[in-house]
């Protein structure tokens, strides 16, 4: 009786440290991607990442693909001004 009940807590002692390892690394990542999405005056952007949780993947997309692309295109319409 006492085994079993020693290899449950071994178990749910694995999801239980999964889940606070799961829930760090989504909160790390969706702070960062808030606190982007308002320096940038993002509003759609801020909804969607306070409403929606996809562990940090969004997030993560956000921070090196989306917020990237405004200012890619701002430096390359700069540089054509400047020709």
């Amino acid at each position: 009786m006492f085994e079993v009940i020693k290899e449950m807590a071994g178990v749910s002692g694995i999801f239980l440290f999964l889940l606070i390892v799961m829930i760090v690394w989504s909160s790390v990542w969706k702070l960062l991607g808030l606190w982007k999405a308002a320096r940038k005056n993002s509003v759609a952007w801020f909804i969607i990442l306070a409403l929606v949780n996809t562990v940090g993947i969004l997030e993560i997309l956000y921070i090196y693909v989306f917020s990237e692309r405004k200012k890619n295109n701002f430096r390359a319409k700069k540089k054509r001004k400047r020709r």
